[in-house]
Parts: C-alpha cells; sequence; structure tokens
C-alpha cells in the first residue's frame, strides 16, 4: 500500500516539473481502486470483529483473575493473640529486619519482650554478616561452644567450617600453617571423614594455587553461600524452631490452597457448611516443601489416616483406610470389589501399610 501511495506522489511531482497538466480526480480514483485491491473493506471489517471479541472477554478474565472475594474462604478460628504476635515478631527478627521487629514488639507485646525474642537473632546474623564477609571466626566459635549438641543431631557444620578455613589459609600460601591448623582441628574428624581429610590434604601440595589444583571446586564462592544457609539452619534448629518462618510457610500455603478454596464456594454455595466442616471438602495438593507429614486421605471416605483408621494395602495393590474396608465387607463379614479395579477383595486379605509409606501412596 505504501509503494502505491508513493508512485502516485511520484506522478504529481513529475507533472509539476514538467508543467504538464495532471487529471487529478483520475489519480485520486486509480489510487483508491489499487487500495481496495489490496486491502478489501471484508477483511478490515473481519479484524475488527475479532478485535471486538477479545477486548469484550478481556473484562471478564480480569475480573475472574483479579477481583475475586478471598473473604469468601474466610473461616473465624478463635488463636491466641499473643502466640500470632510472638510469631510476626520472630518472623521480622529471622527476617533480619531488626528495626521494624522492634516497633511490632514495642507495640504489641511491650517493651519488655524485646530483648527475649530478639536477641539469638541478633547472634545469628553477626555471625551471617561475618561470613558474606569470608570472615569465619564468629562461626567457629559459635560451633565450638554447640558442638555437642550438634553431634546428637547428627550434624558435621562444624568441619565444613574448619574445612572452609584450612582452605583460606592454604590459599593465601600458608602451607605450614595451613598443617598445623589441620593437626589441631581437622584431625578429630579423620576417624568418621578420611575421605574428605585426604582430599584436604592433596591440597596442600597446590598451597598458593588451588585453582590450578584438580580440587577448584573448594574455592567456589558458592561454598560460602550454602555455609551461610547450613549455619542459619542449624542455629535455628537448635533454638528448637524451623529454619523457614512459620509465617512464610503459613502465606505460601495459603496462596497455593486460596483458588481452590474460592472455587469450591462459588461452585457450591456452601458457605455456611464451610465455617463448621472438619475435613477439606476437595483435595488440595501443596508442593513438595509444604508437607511436613506422612498424610494419606481414603479415596472412598474422604477421611485422614490416623493411628485408630490406618492406611490398608490390599492384595489388588490399592489402598483404602481401616474403616471404609469395614464398612464396604460389613464388618469383614463378606468380600467387596475395590472401588479402583474389577478385584473381588477377601475382607480378610489386607494389611497394614508401614507409615513411611503413607506419603508416597
Amino acid at each position: 500500500m505504501v509503494l502505491v501511495i508513493e508512485n502516485s506522489i511520484q506522478k504529481v511531482v513529475q507533472a509539476q516539473n514538467s508543467d504538464c497538466q495532471l487529471d487529478c480526480r483520475a489519480l485520486v480514483a486509480e489510487l483508491g481502486s489499487k487500495i481496495k485491491e489490496i486491502t478489501s473493506l471484508s477483511r478490515l471489517e473481519g479484524t475488527q470483529k475479532e478485535l471486538n471479541i477479545a477486548l469484550s472477554k478481556y473484562a471478564k478474565v480480569l475480573e475472574k483473575s483479579f477481583n475475586a472475594d478471598i473473604a469468601n474462604a474466610y473461616r473465624h478460628v478463635d488463636m491466641d493473640a499473643s502466640t500470632v504476635n510472638q510469631i510476626i515478631a520472630c518472623h521480622f527478627y529471622r527476617q533480619g529486619v531488626f528495626e521494624v521487629g522492634d516497633c511490632f514488639v514495642n507495640e504489641a507485646m511491650g517493651p519488655d519482650s524485646v530483648n527475649m525474642i530478639k536477641s539469638p537473632y541478633i547472634e545469628m546474623y553477626q555471625i551471617i554478616e561475618a561470613m558474606r564477609n569470608q570472615n569465619l571466626v564468629p562461626a567457629l566459635k559459635w560451633a565450638s561452644s554447640n558442638s555437642s549438641r550438634m553431634k546428637e543431631n547428627g550434624s558435621d557444620l562444624e568441619l565444613k567450617l574448619h574445612r572452609m578455613q584450612f582452605v583460606e589459609i592454604l590459599q593465601r600460601g600458608s602451607r605450614d600453617e595451613a598443617l598445623r591448623y589441620a593437626r589441631t582441628h581437622l584431625a578429630p574428624f579423620a576417624s568418621s571423614h578420611m575421605a574428605e581429610i585426604q582430599k584436604l590434604m592433596g591440597c596442600l601440595l597446590w598451597a598458593g594455587r588451588l585453582e590450578q589444583s584438580p580440587y577448584p571446586d573448594v574455592l567456589s564462592l558458592a561454598n560460602w553461600d550454602k555455609l551461610a544457609e547450613e549455619v542459619a539452619r542449624q542455629f535455628c534448629s537448635l533454638l528448637g524452631q524451623s529454619y523457614e518462618s512459620p509465617l512464610s510457610v503459613t502465606v505460601s500455603a495459603g496462596f497455593q490452597v486460596l483458588p481452590q478454596f474460592l472455587k469450591y464456594l462459588t461452585v457450591s454455595g456452601k458457605k455456611e457448611e464451610w465455617q463448621t466442616t472438619k475435613h477439606l471438602p476437595v483435595p488440595v495438593e501443596l508442593d513438595d516443601e509444604l508437607q511436613f507429614h506422612s498424610i494419606f486421605v481414603c479415596p472412598v471416605s474422604k477421611d485422614q489416616a490416623s493411628d485408630d483408621n490406618p492406611p490398608m494395602l490390599m492384595k489388588c495393590g490399592h489402598v483404602l483406610c481401616k474403616q471404609s474396608i469395614m464398612r464396604m465387607s460389613k464388618n469383614l463379614s463378606k468380600s467387596f470389589k475395590c472401588p479402583y479395579c474389577p478385584s473381588d477383595i477377601d475382607a480378610n486379605q489386607y494389611c497394614s501399610l508401614p507409615v513411611k509409606l503413607r506419603r508416597s501412596v
């Protein structure tokens, strides 16, 4: 289309330069006919129709995605306010935002509670901050004072810290100093970590040039990040707390299941029943990092397995809870069909499923 218009303009310019008379009406008519040949009115109308349809659906899509009333899924649960406040305060402190945490605690819990909740996390962040500057001294002191407790937990964090310090000394070219450090701090771990100690002894031959050795991975900066994360994890463990903030875990889980709850309530309209139900009315799938217990939900009764109602493995390979089997077999008095396959199940031929397998079923 652009080429057609340019040709028409060129004809006008040539006519002006040669002082020739130009039939403007004929030129405009010719231009109009060529444009109609290139882009017909029907094609323009078709494109406009498609655009109108898409625009008419856009508002509904936006409303469905962003205008959900999450209050529909709200359930009134009596919770201890002091416990909730402590969870929020610990979340702020474990995230390192101490000023926000202080402000919250002063307003919600009183100034006397600040030091009690805050002090453990101050020590943790001092250690982590030092490690970000590649200073292991605070971490080594803390690990030494908590060595016995970490051994009870099966942690080898103290060895990893000494290994990192050994590598730092060796990379500075101080082979004799590194050897003395190994004899003092690494030798106690030789009986249980001989392969690791042997690898570090091999590094002695490459003092000051470990990047050229067969073990260049010991110099990776990622090792510092992993070690700092493990220190934080062990620190929280010794405090009797999880590494992940309970508040963060709760919000993450709620973010995943909220759309399913809203959809169920919209379709069923059972808002009153939702406030009193003891079991989830719909199956809820969470990511693996949000699953903390071995859980089996009976596909027939929708009840969660328990010690009184354990999962039972039938001869066909499918699993039901014991109460469902008892109900379907009339208290083990007759056989029944498996609800998932055509197998006839002898009510007395099933076995209790080990607890460790419940999550994978």
